[in-house]
């Protein structure tokens, strides 16, 4: 729209109006991935055997699916989030990275397109947009793929990953929902 000033640097965009605010909850899980790539749709697999199984009160689950900008707005609210995805960085299939946020405070907010963004761009892009609401305490839980062939499922080695790492997100919001 011409005629409109951009805002200053620094300046709070108000995502609500007045008097409403987002949904608080101690953690948010958010599975990123897409169902119909084998091994890429681990992160909304994940979340729906946690669905299924049950988490402590206060955990909002939360399919993020391929709409990575909508995983920014999935955050707010919550104290405390778990992000679960694929990757592909050469290692073996079913490798899992435990990403704590205090090593993911330095990605750069850069969107090639707002239709292809990946879990590090939507925590860069959360950073930016939720501002002082921007929850302090992420860890991201990566496994390594090892096939994206539309239409298959997870592969074994995939499979048994990603059933270590529900037990590790239970393990640990167990343990937070008995410290809180």
């Amino acid at each position: 729209m011409s005629g409109q000033r951009p805002l200053p640097a620094g300046a709070q965009v108000r995502l609500d109006p007045p008097g409403v605010e987002p949904a608080r909850c101690d953690a948010a899980v958010i599975g990123c991935g897409n169902l119909l790539r084998g091994d890429d749709g681990v992160g909304p697999i994940l979340v729906r055997r946690l669905a299924e199984s049950g988490v402590p009160a206060g955990v909002r689950l939360v399919d993020g699916g391929t709409a990575g900008m909508d995983t920014a707005f999935a955050m707010r609210g919550a104290r405390r989030v778990v992000l679960v995805d694929a990757a592909r960085t050469g290692s073996a299939p079913g490798t899992v990275f435990r990403v704590p946020g205090e090593e993911l405070t330095d990605v750069p907010l850069h969107l090639s397109s707002p239709h292809a963004v990946r879990w590090d761009q939507a925590l860069a892009f959360g950073r930016w947009l939720l501002g002082p609401d921007y929850p302090t305490d992420i860890v991201v839980y990566l496994i390594e793929a090892g096939a994206l062939v539309p239409g298959t499922d997870l592969t074994p080695a995939v499979r048994r990953s990603m059933e270590r790492v529900q037990k590790m997100i239970i393990d640990d919001l167990a343990k937070d929902s008995r410290d809180g």
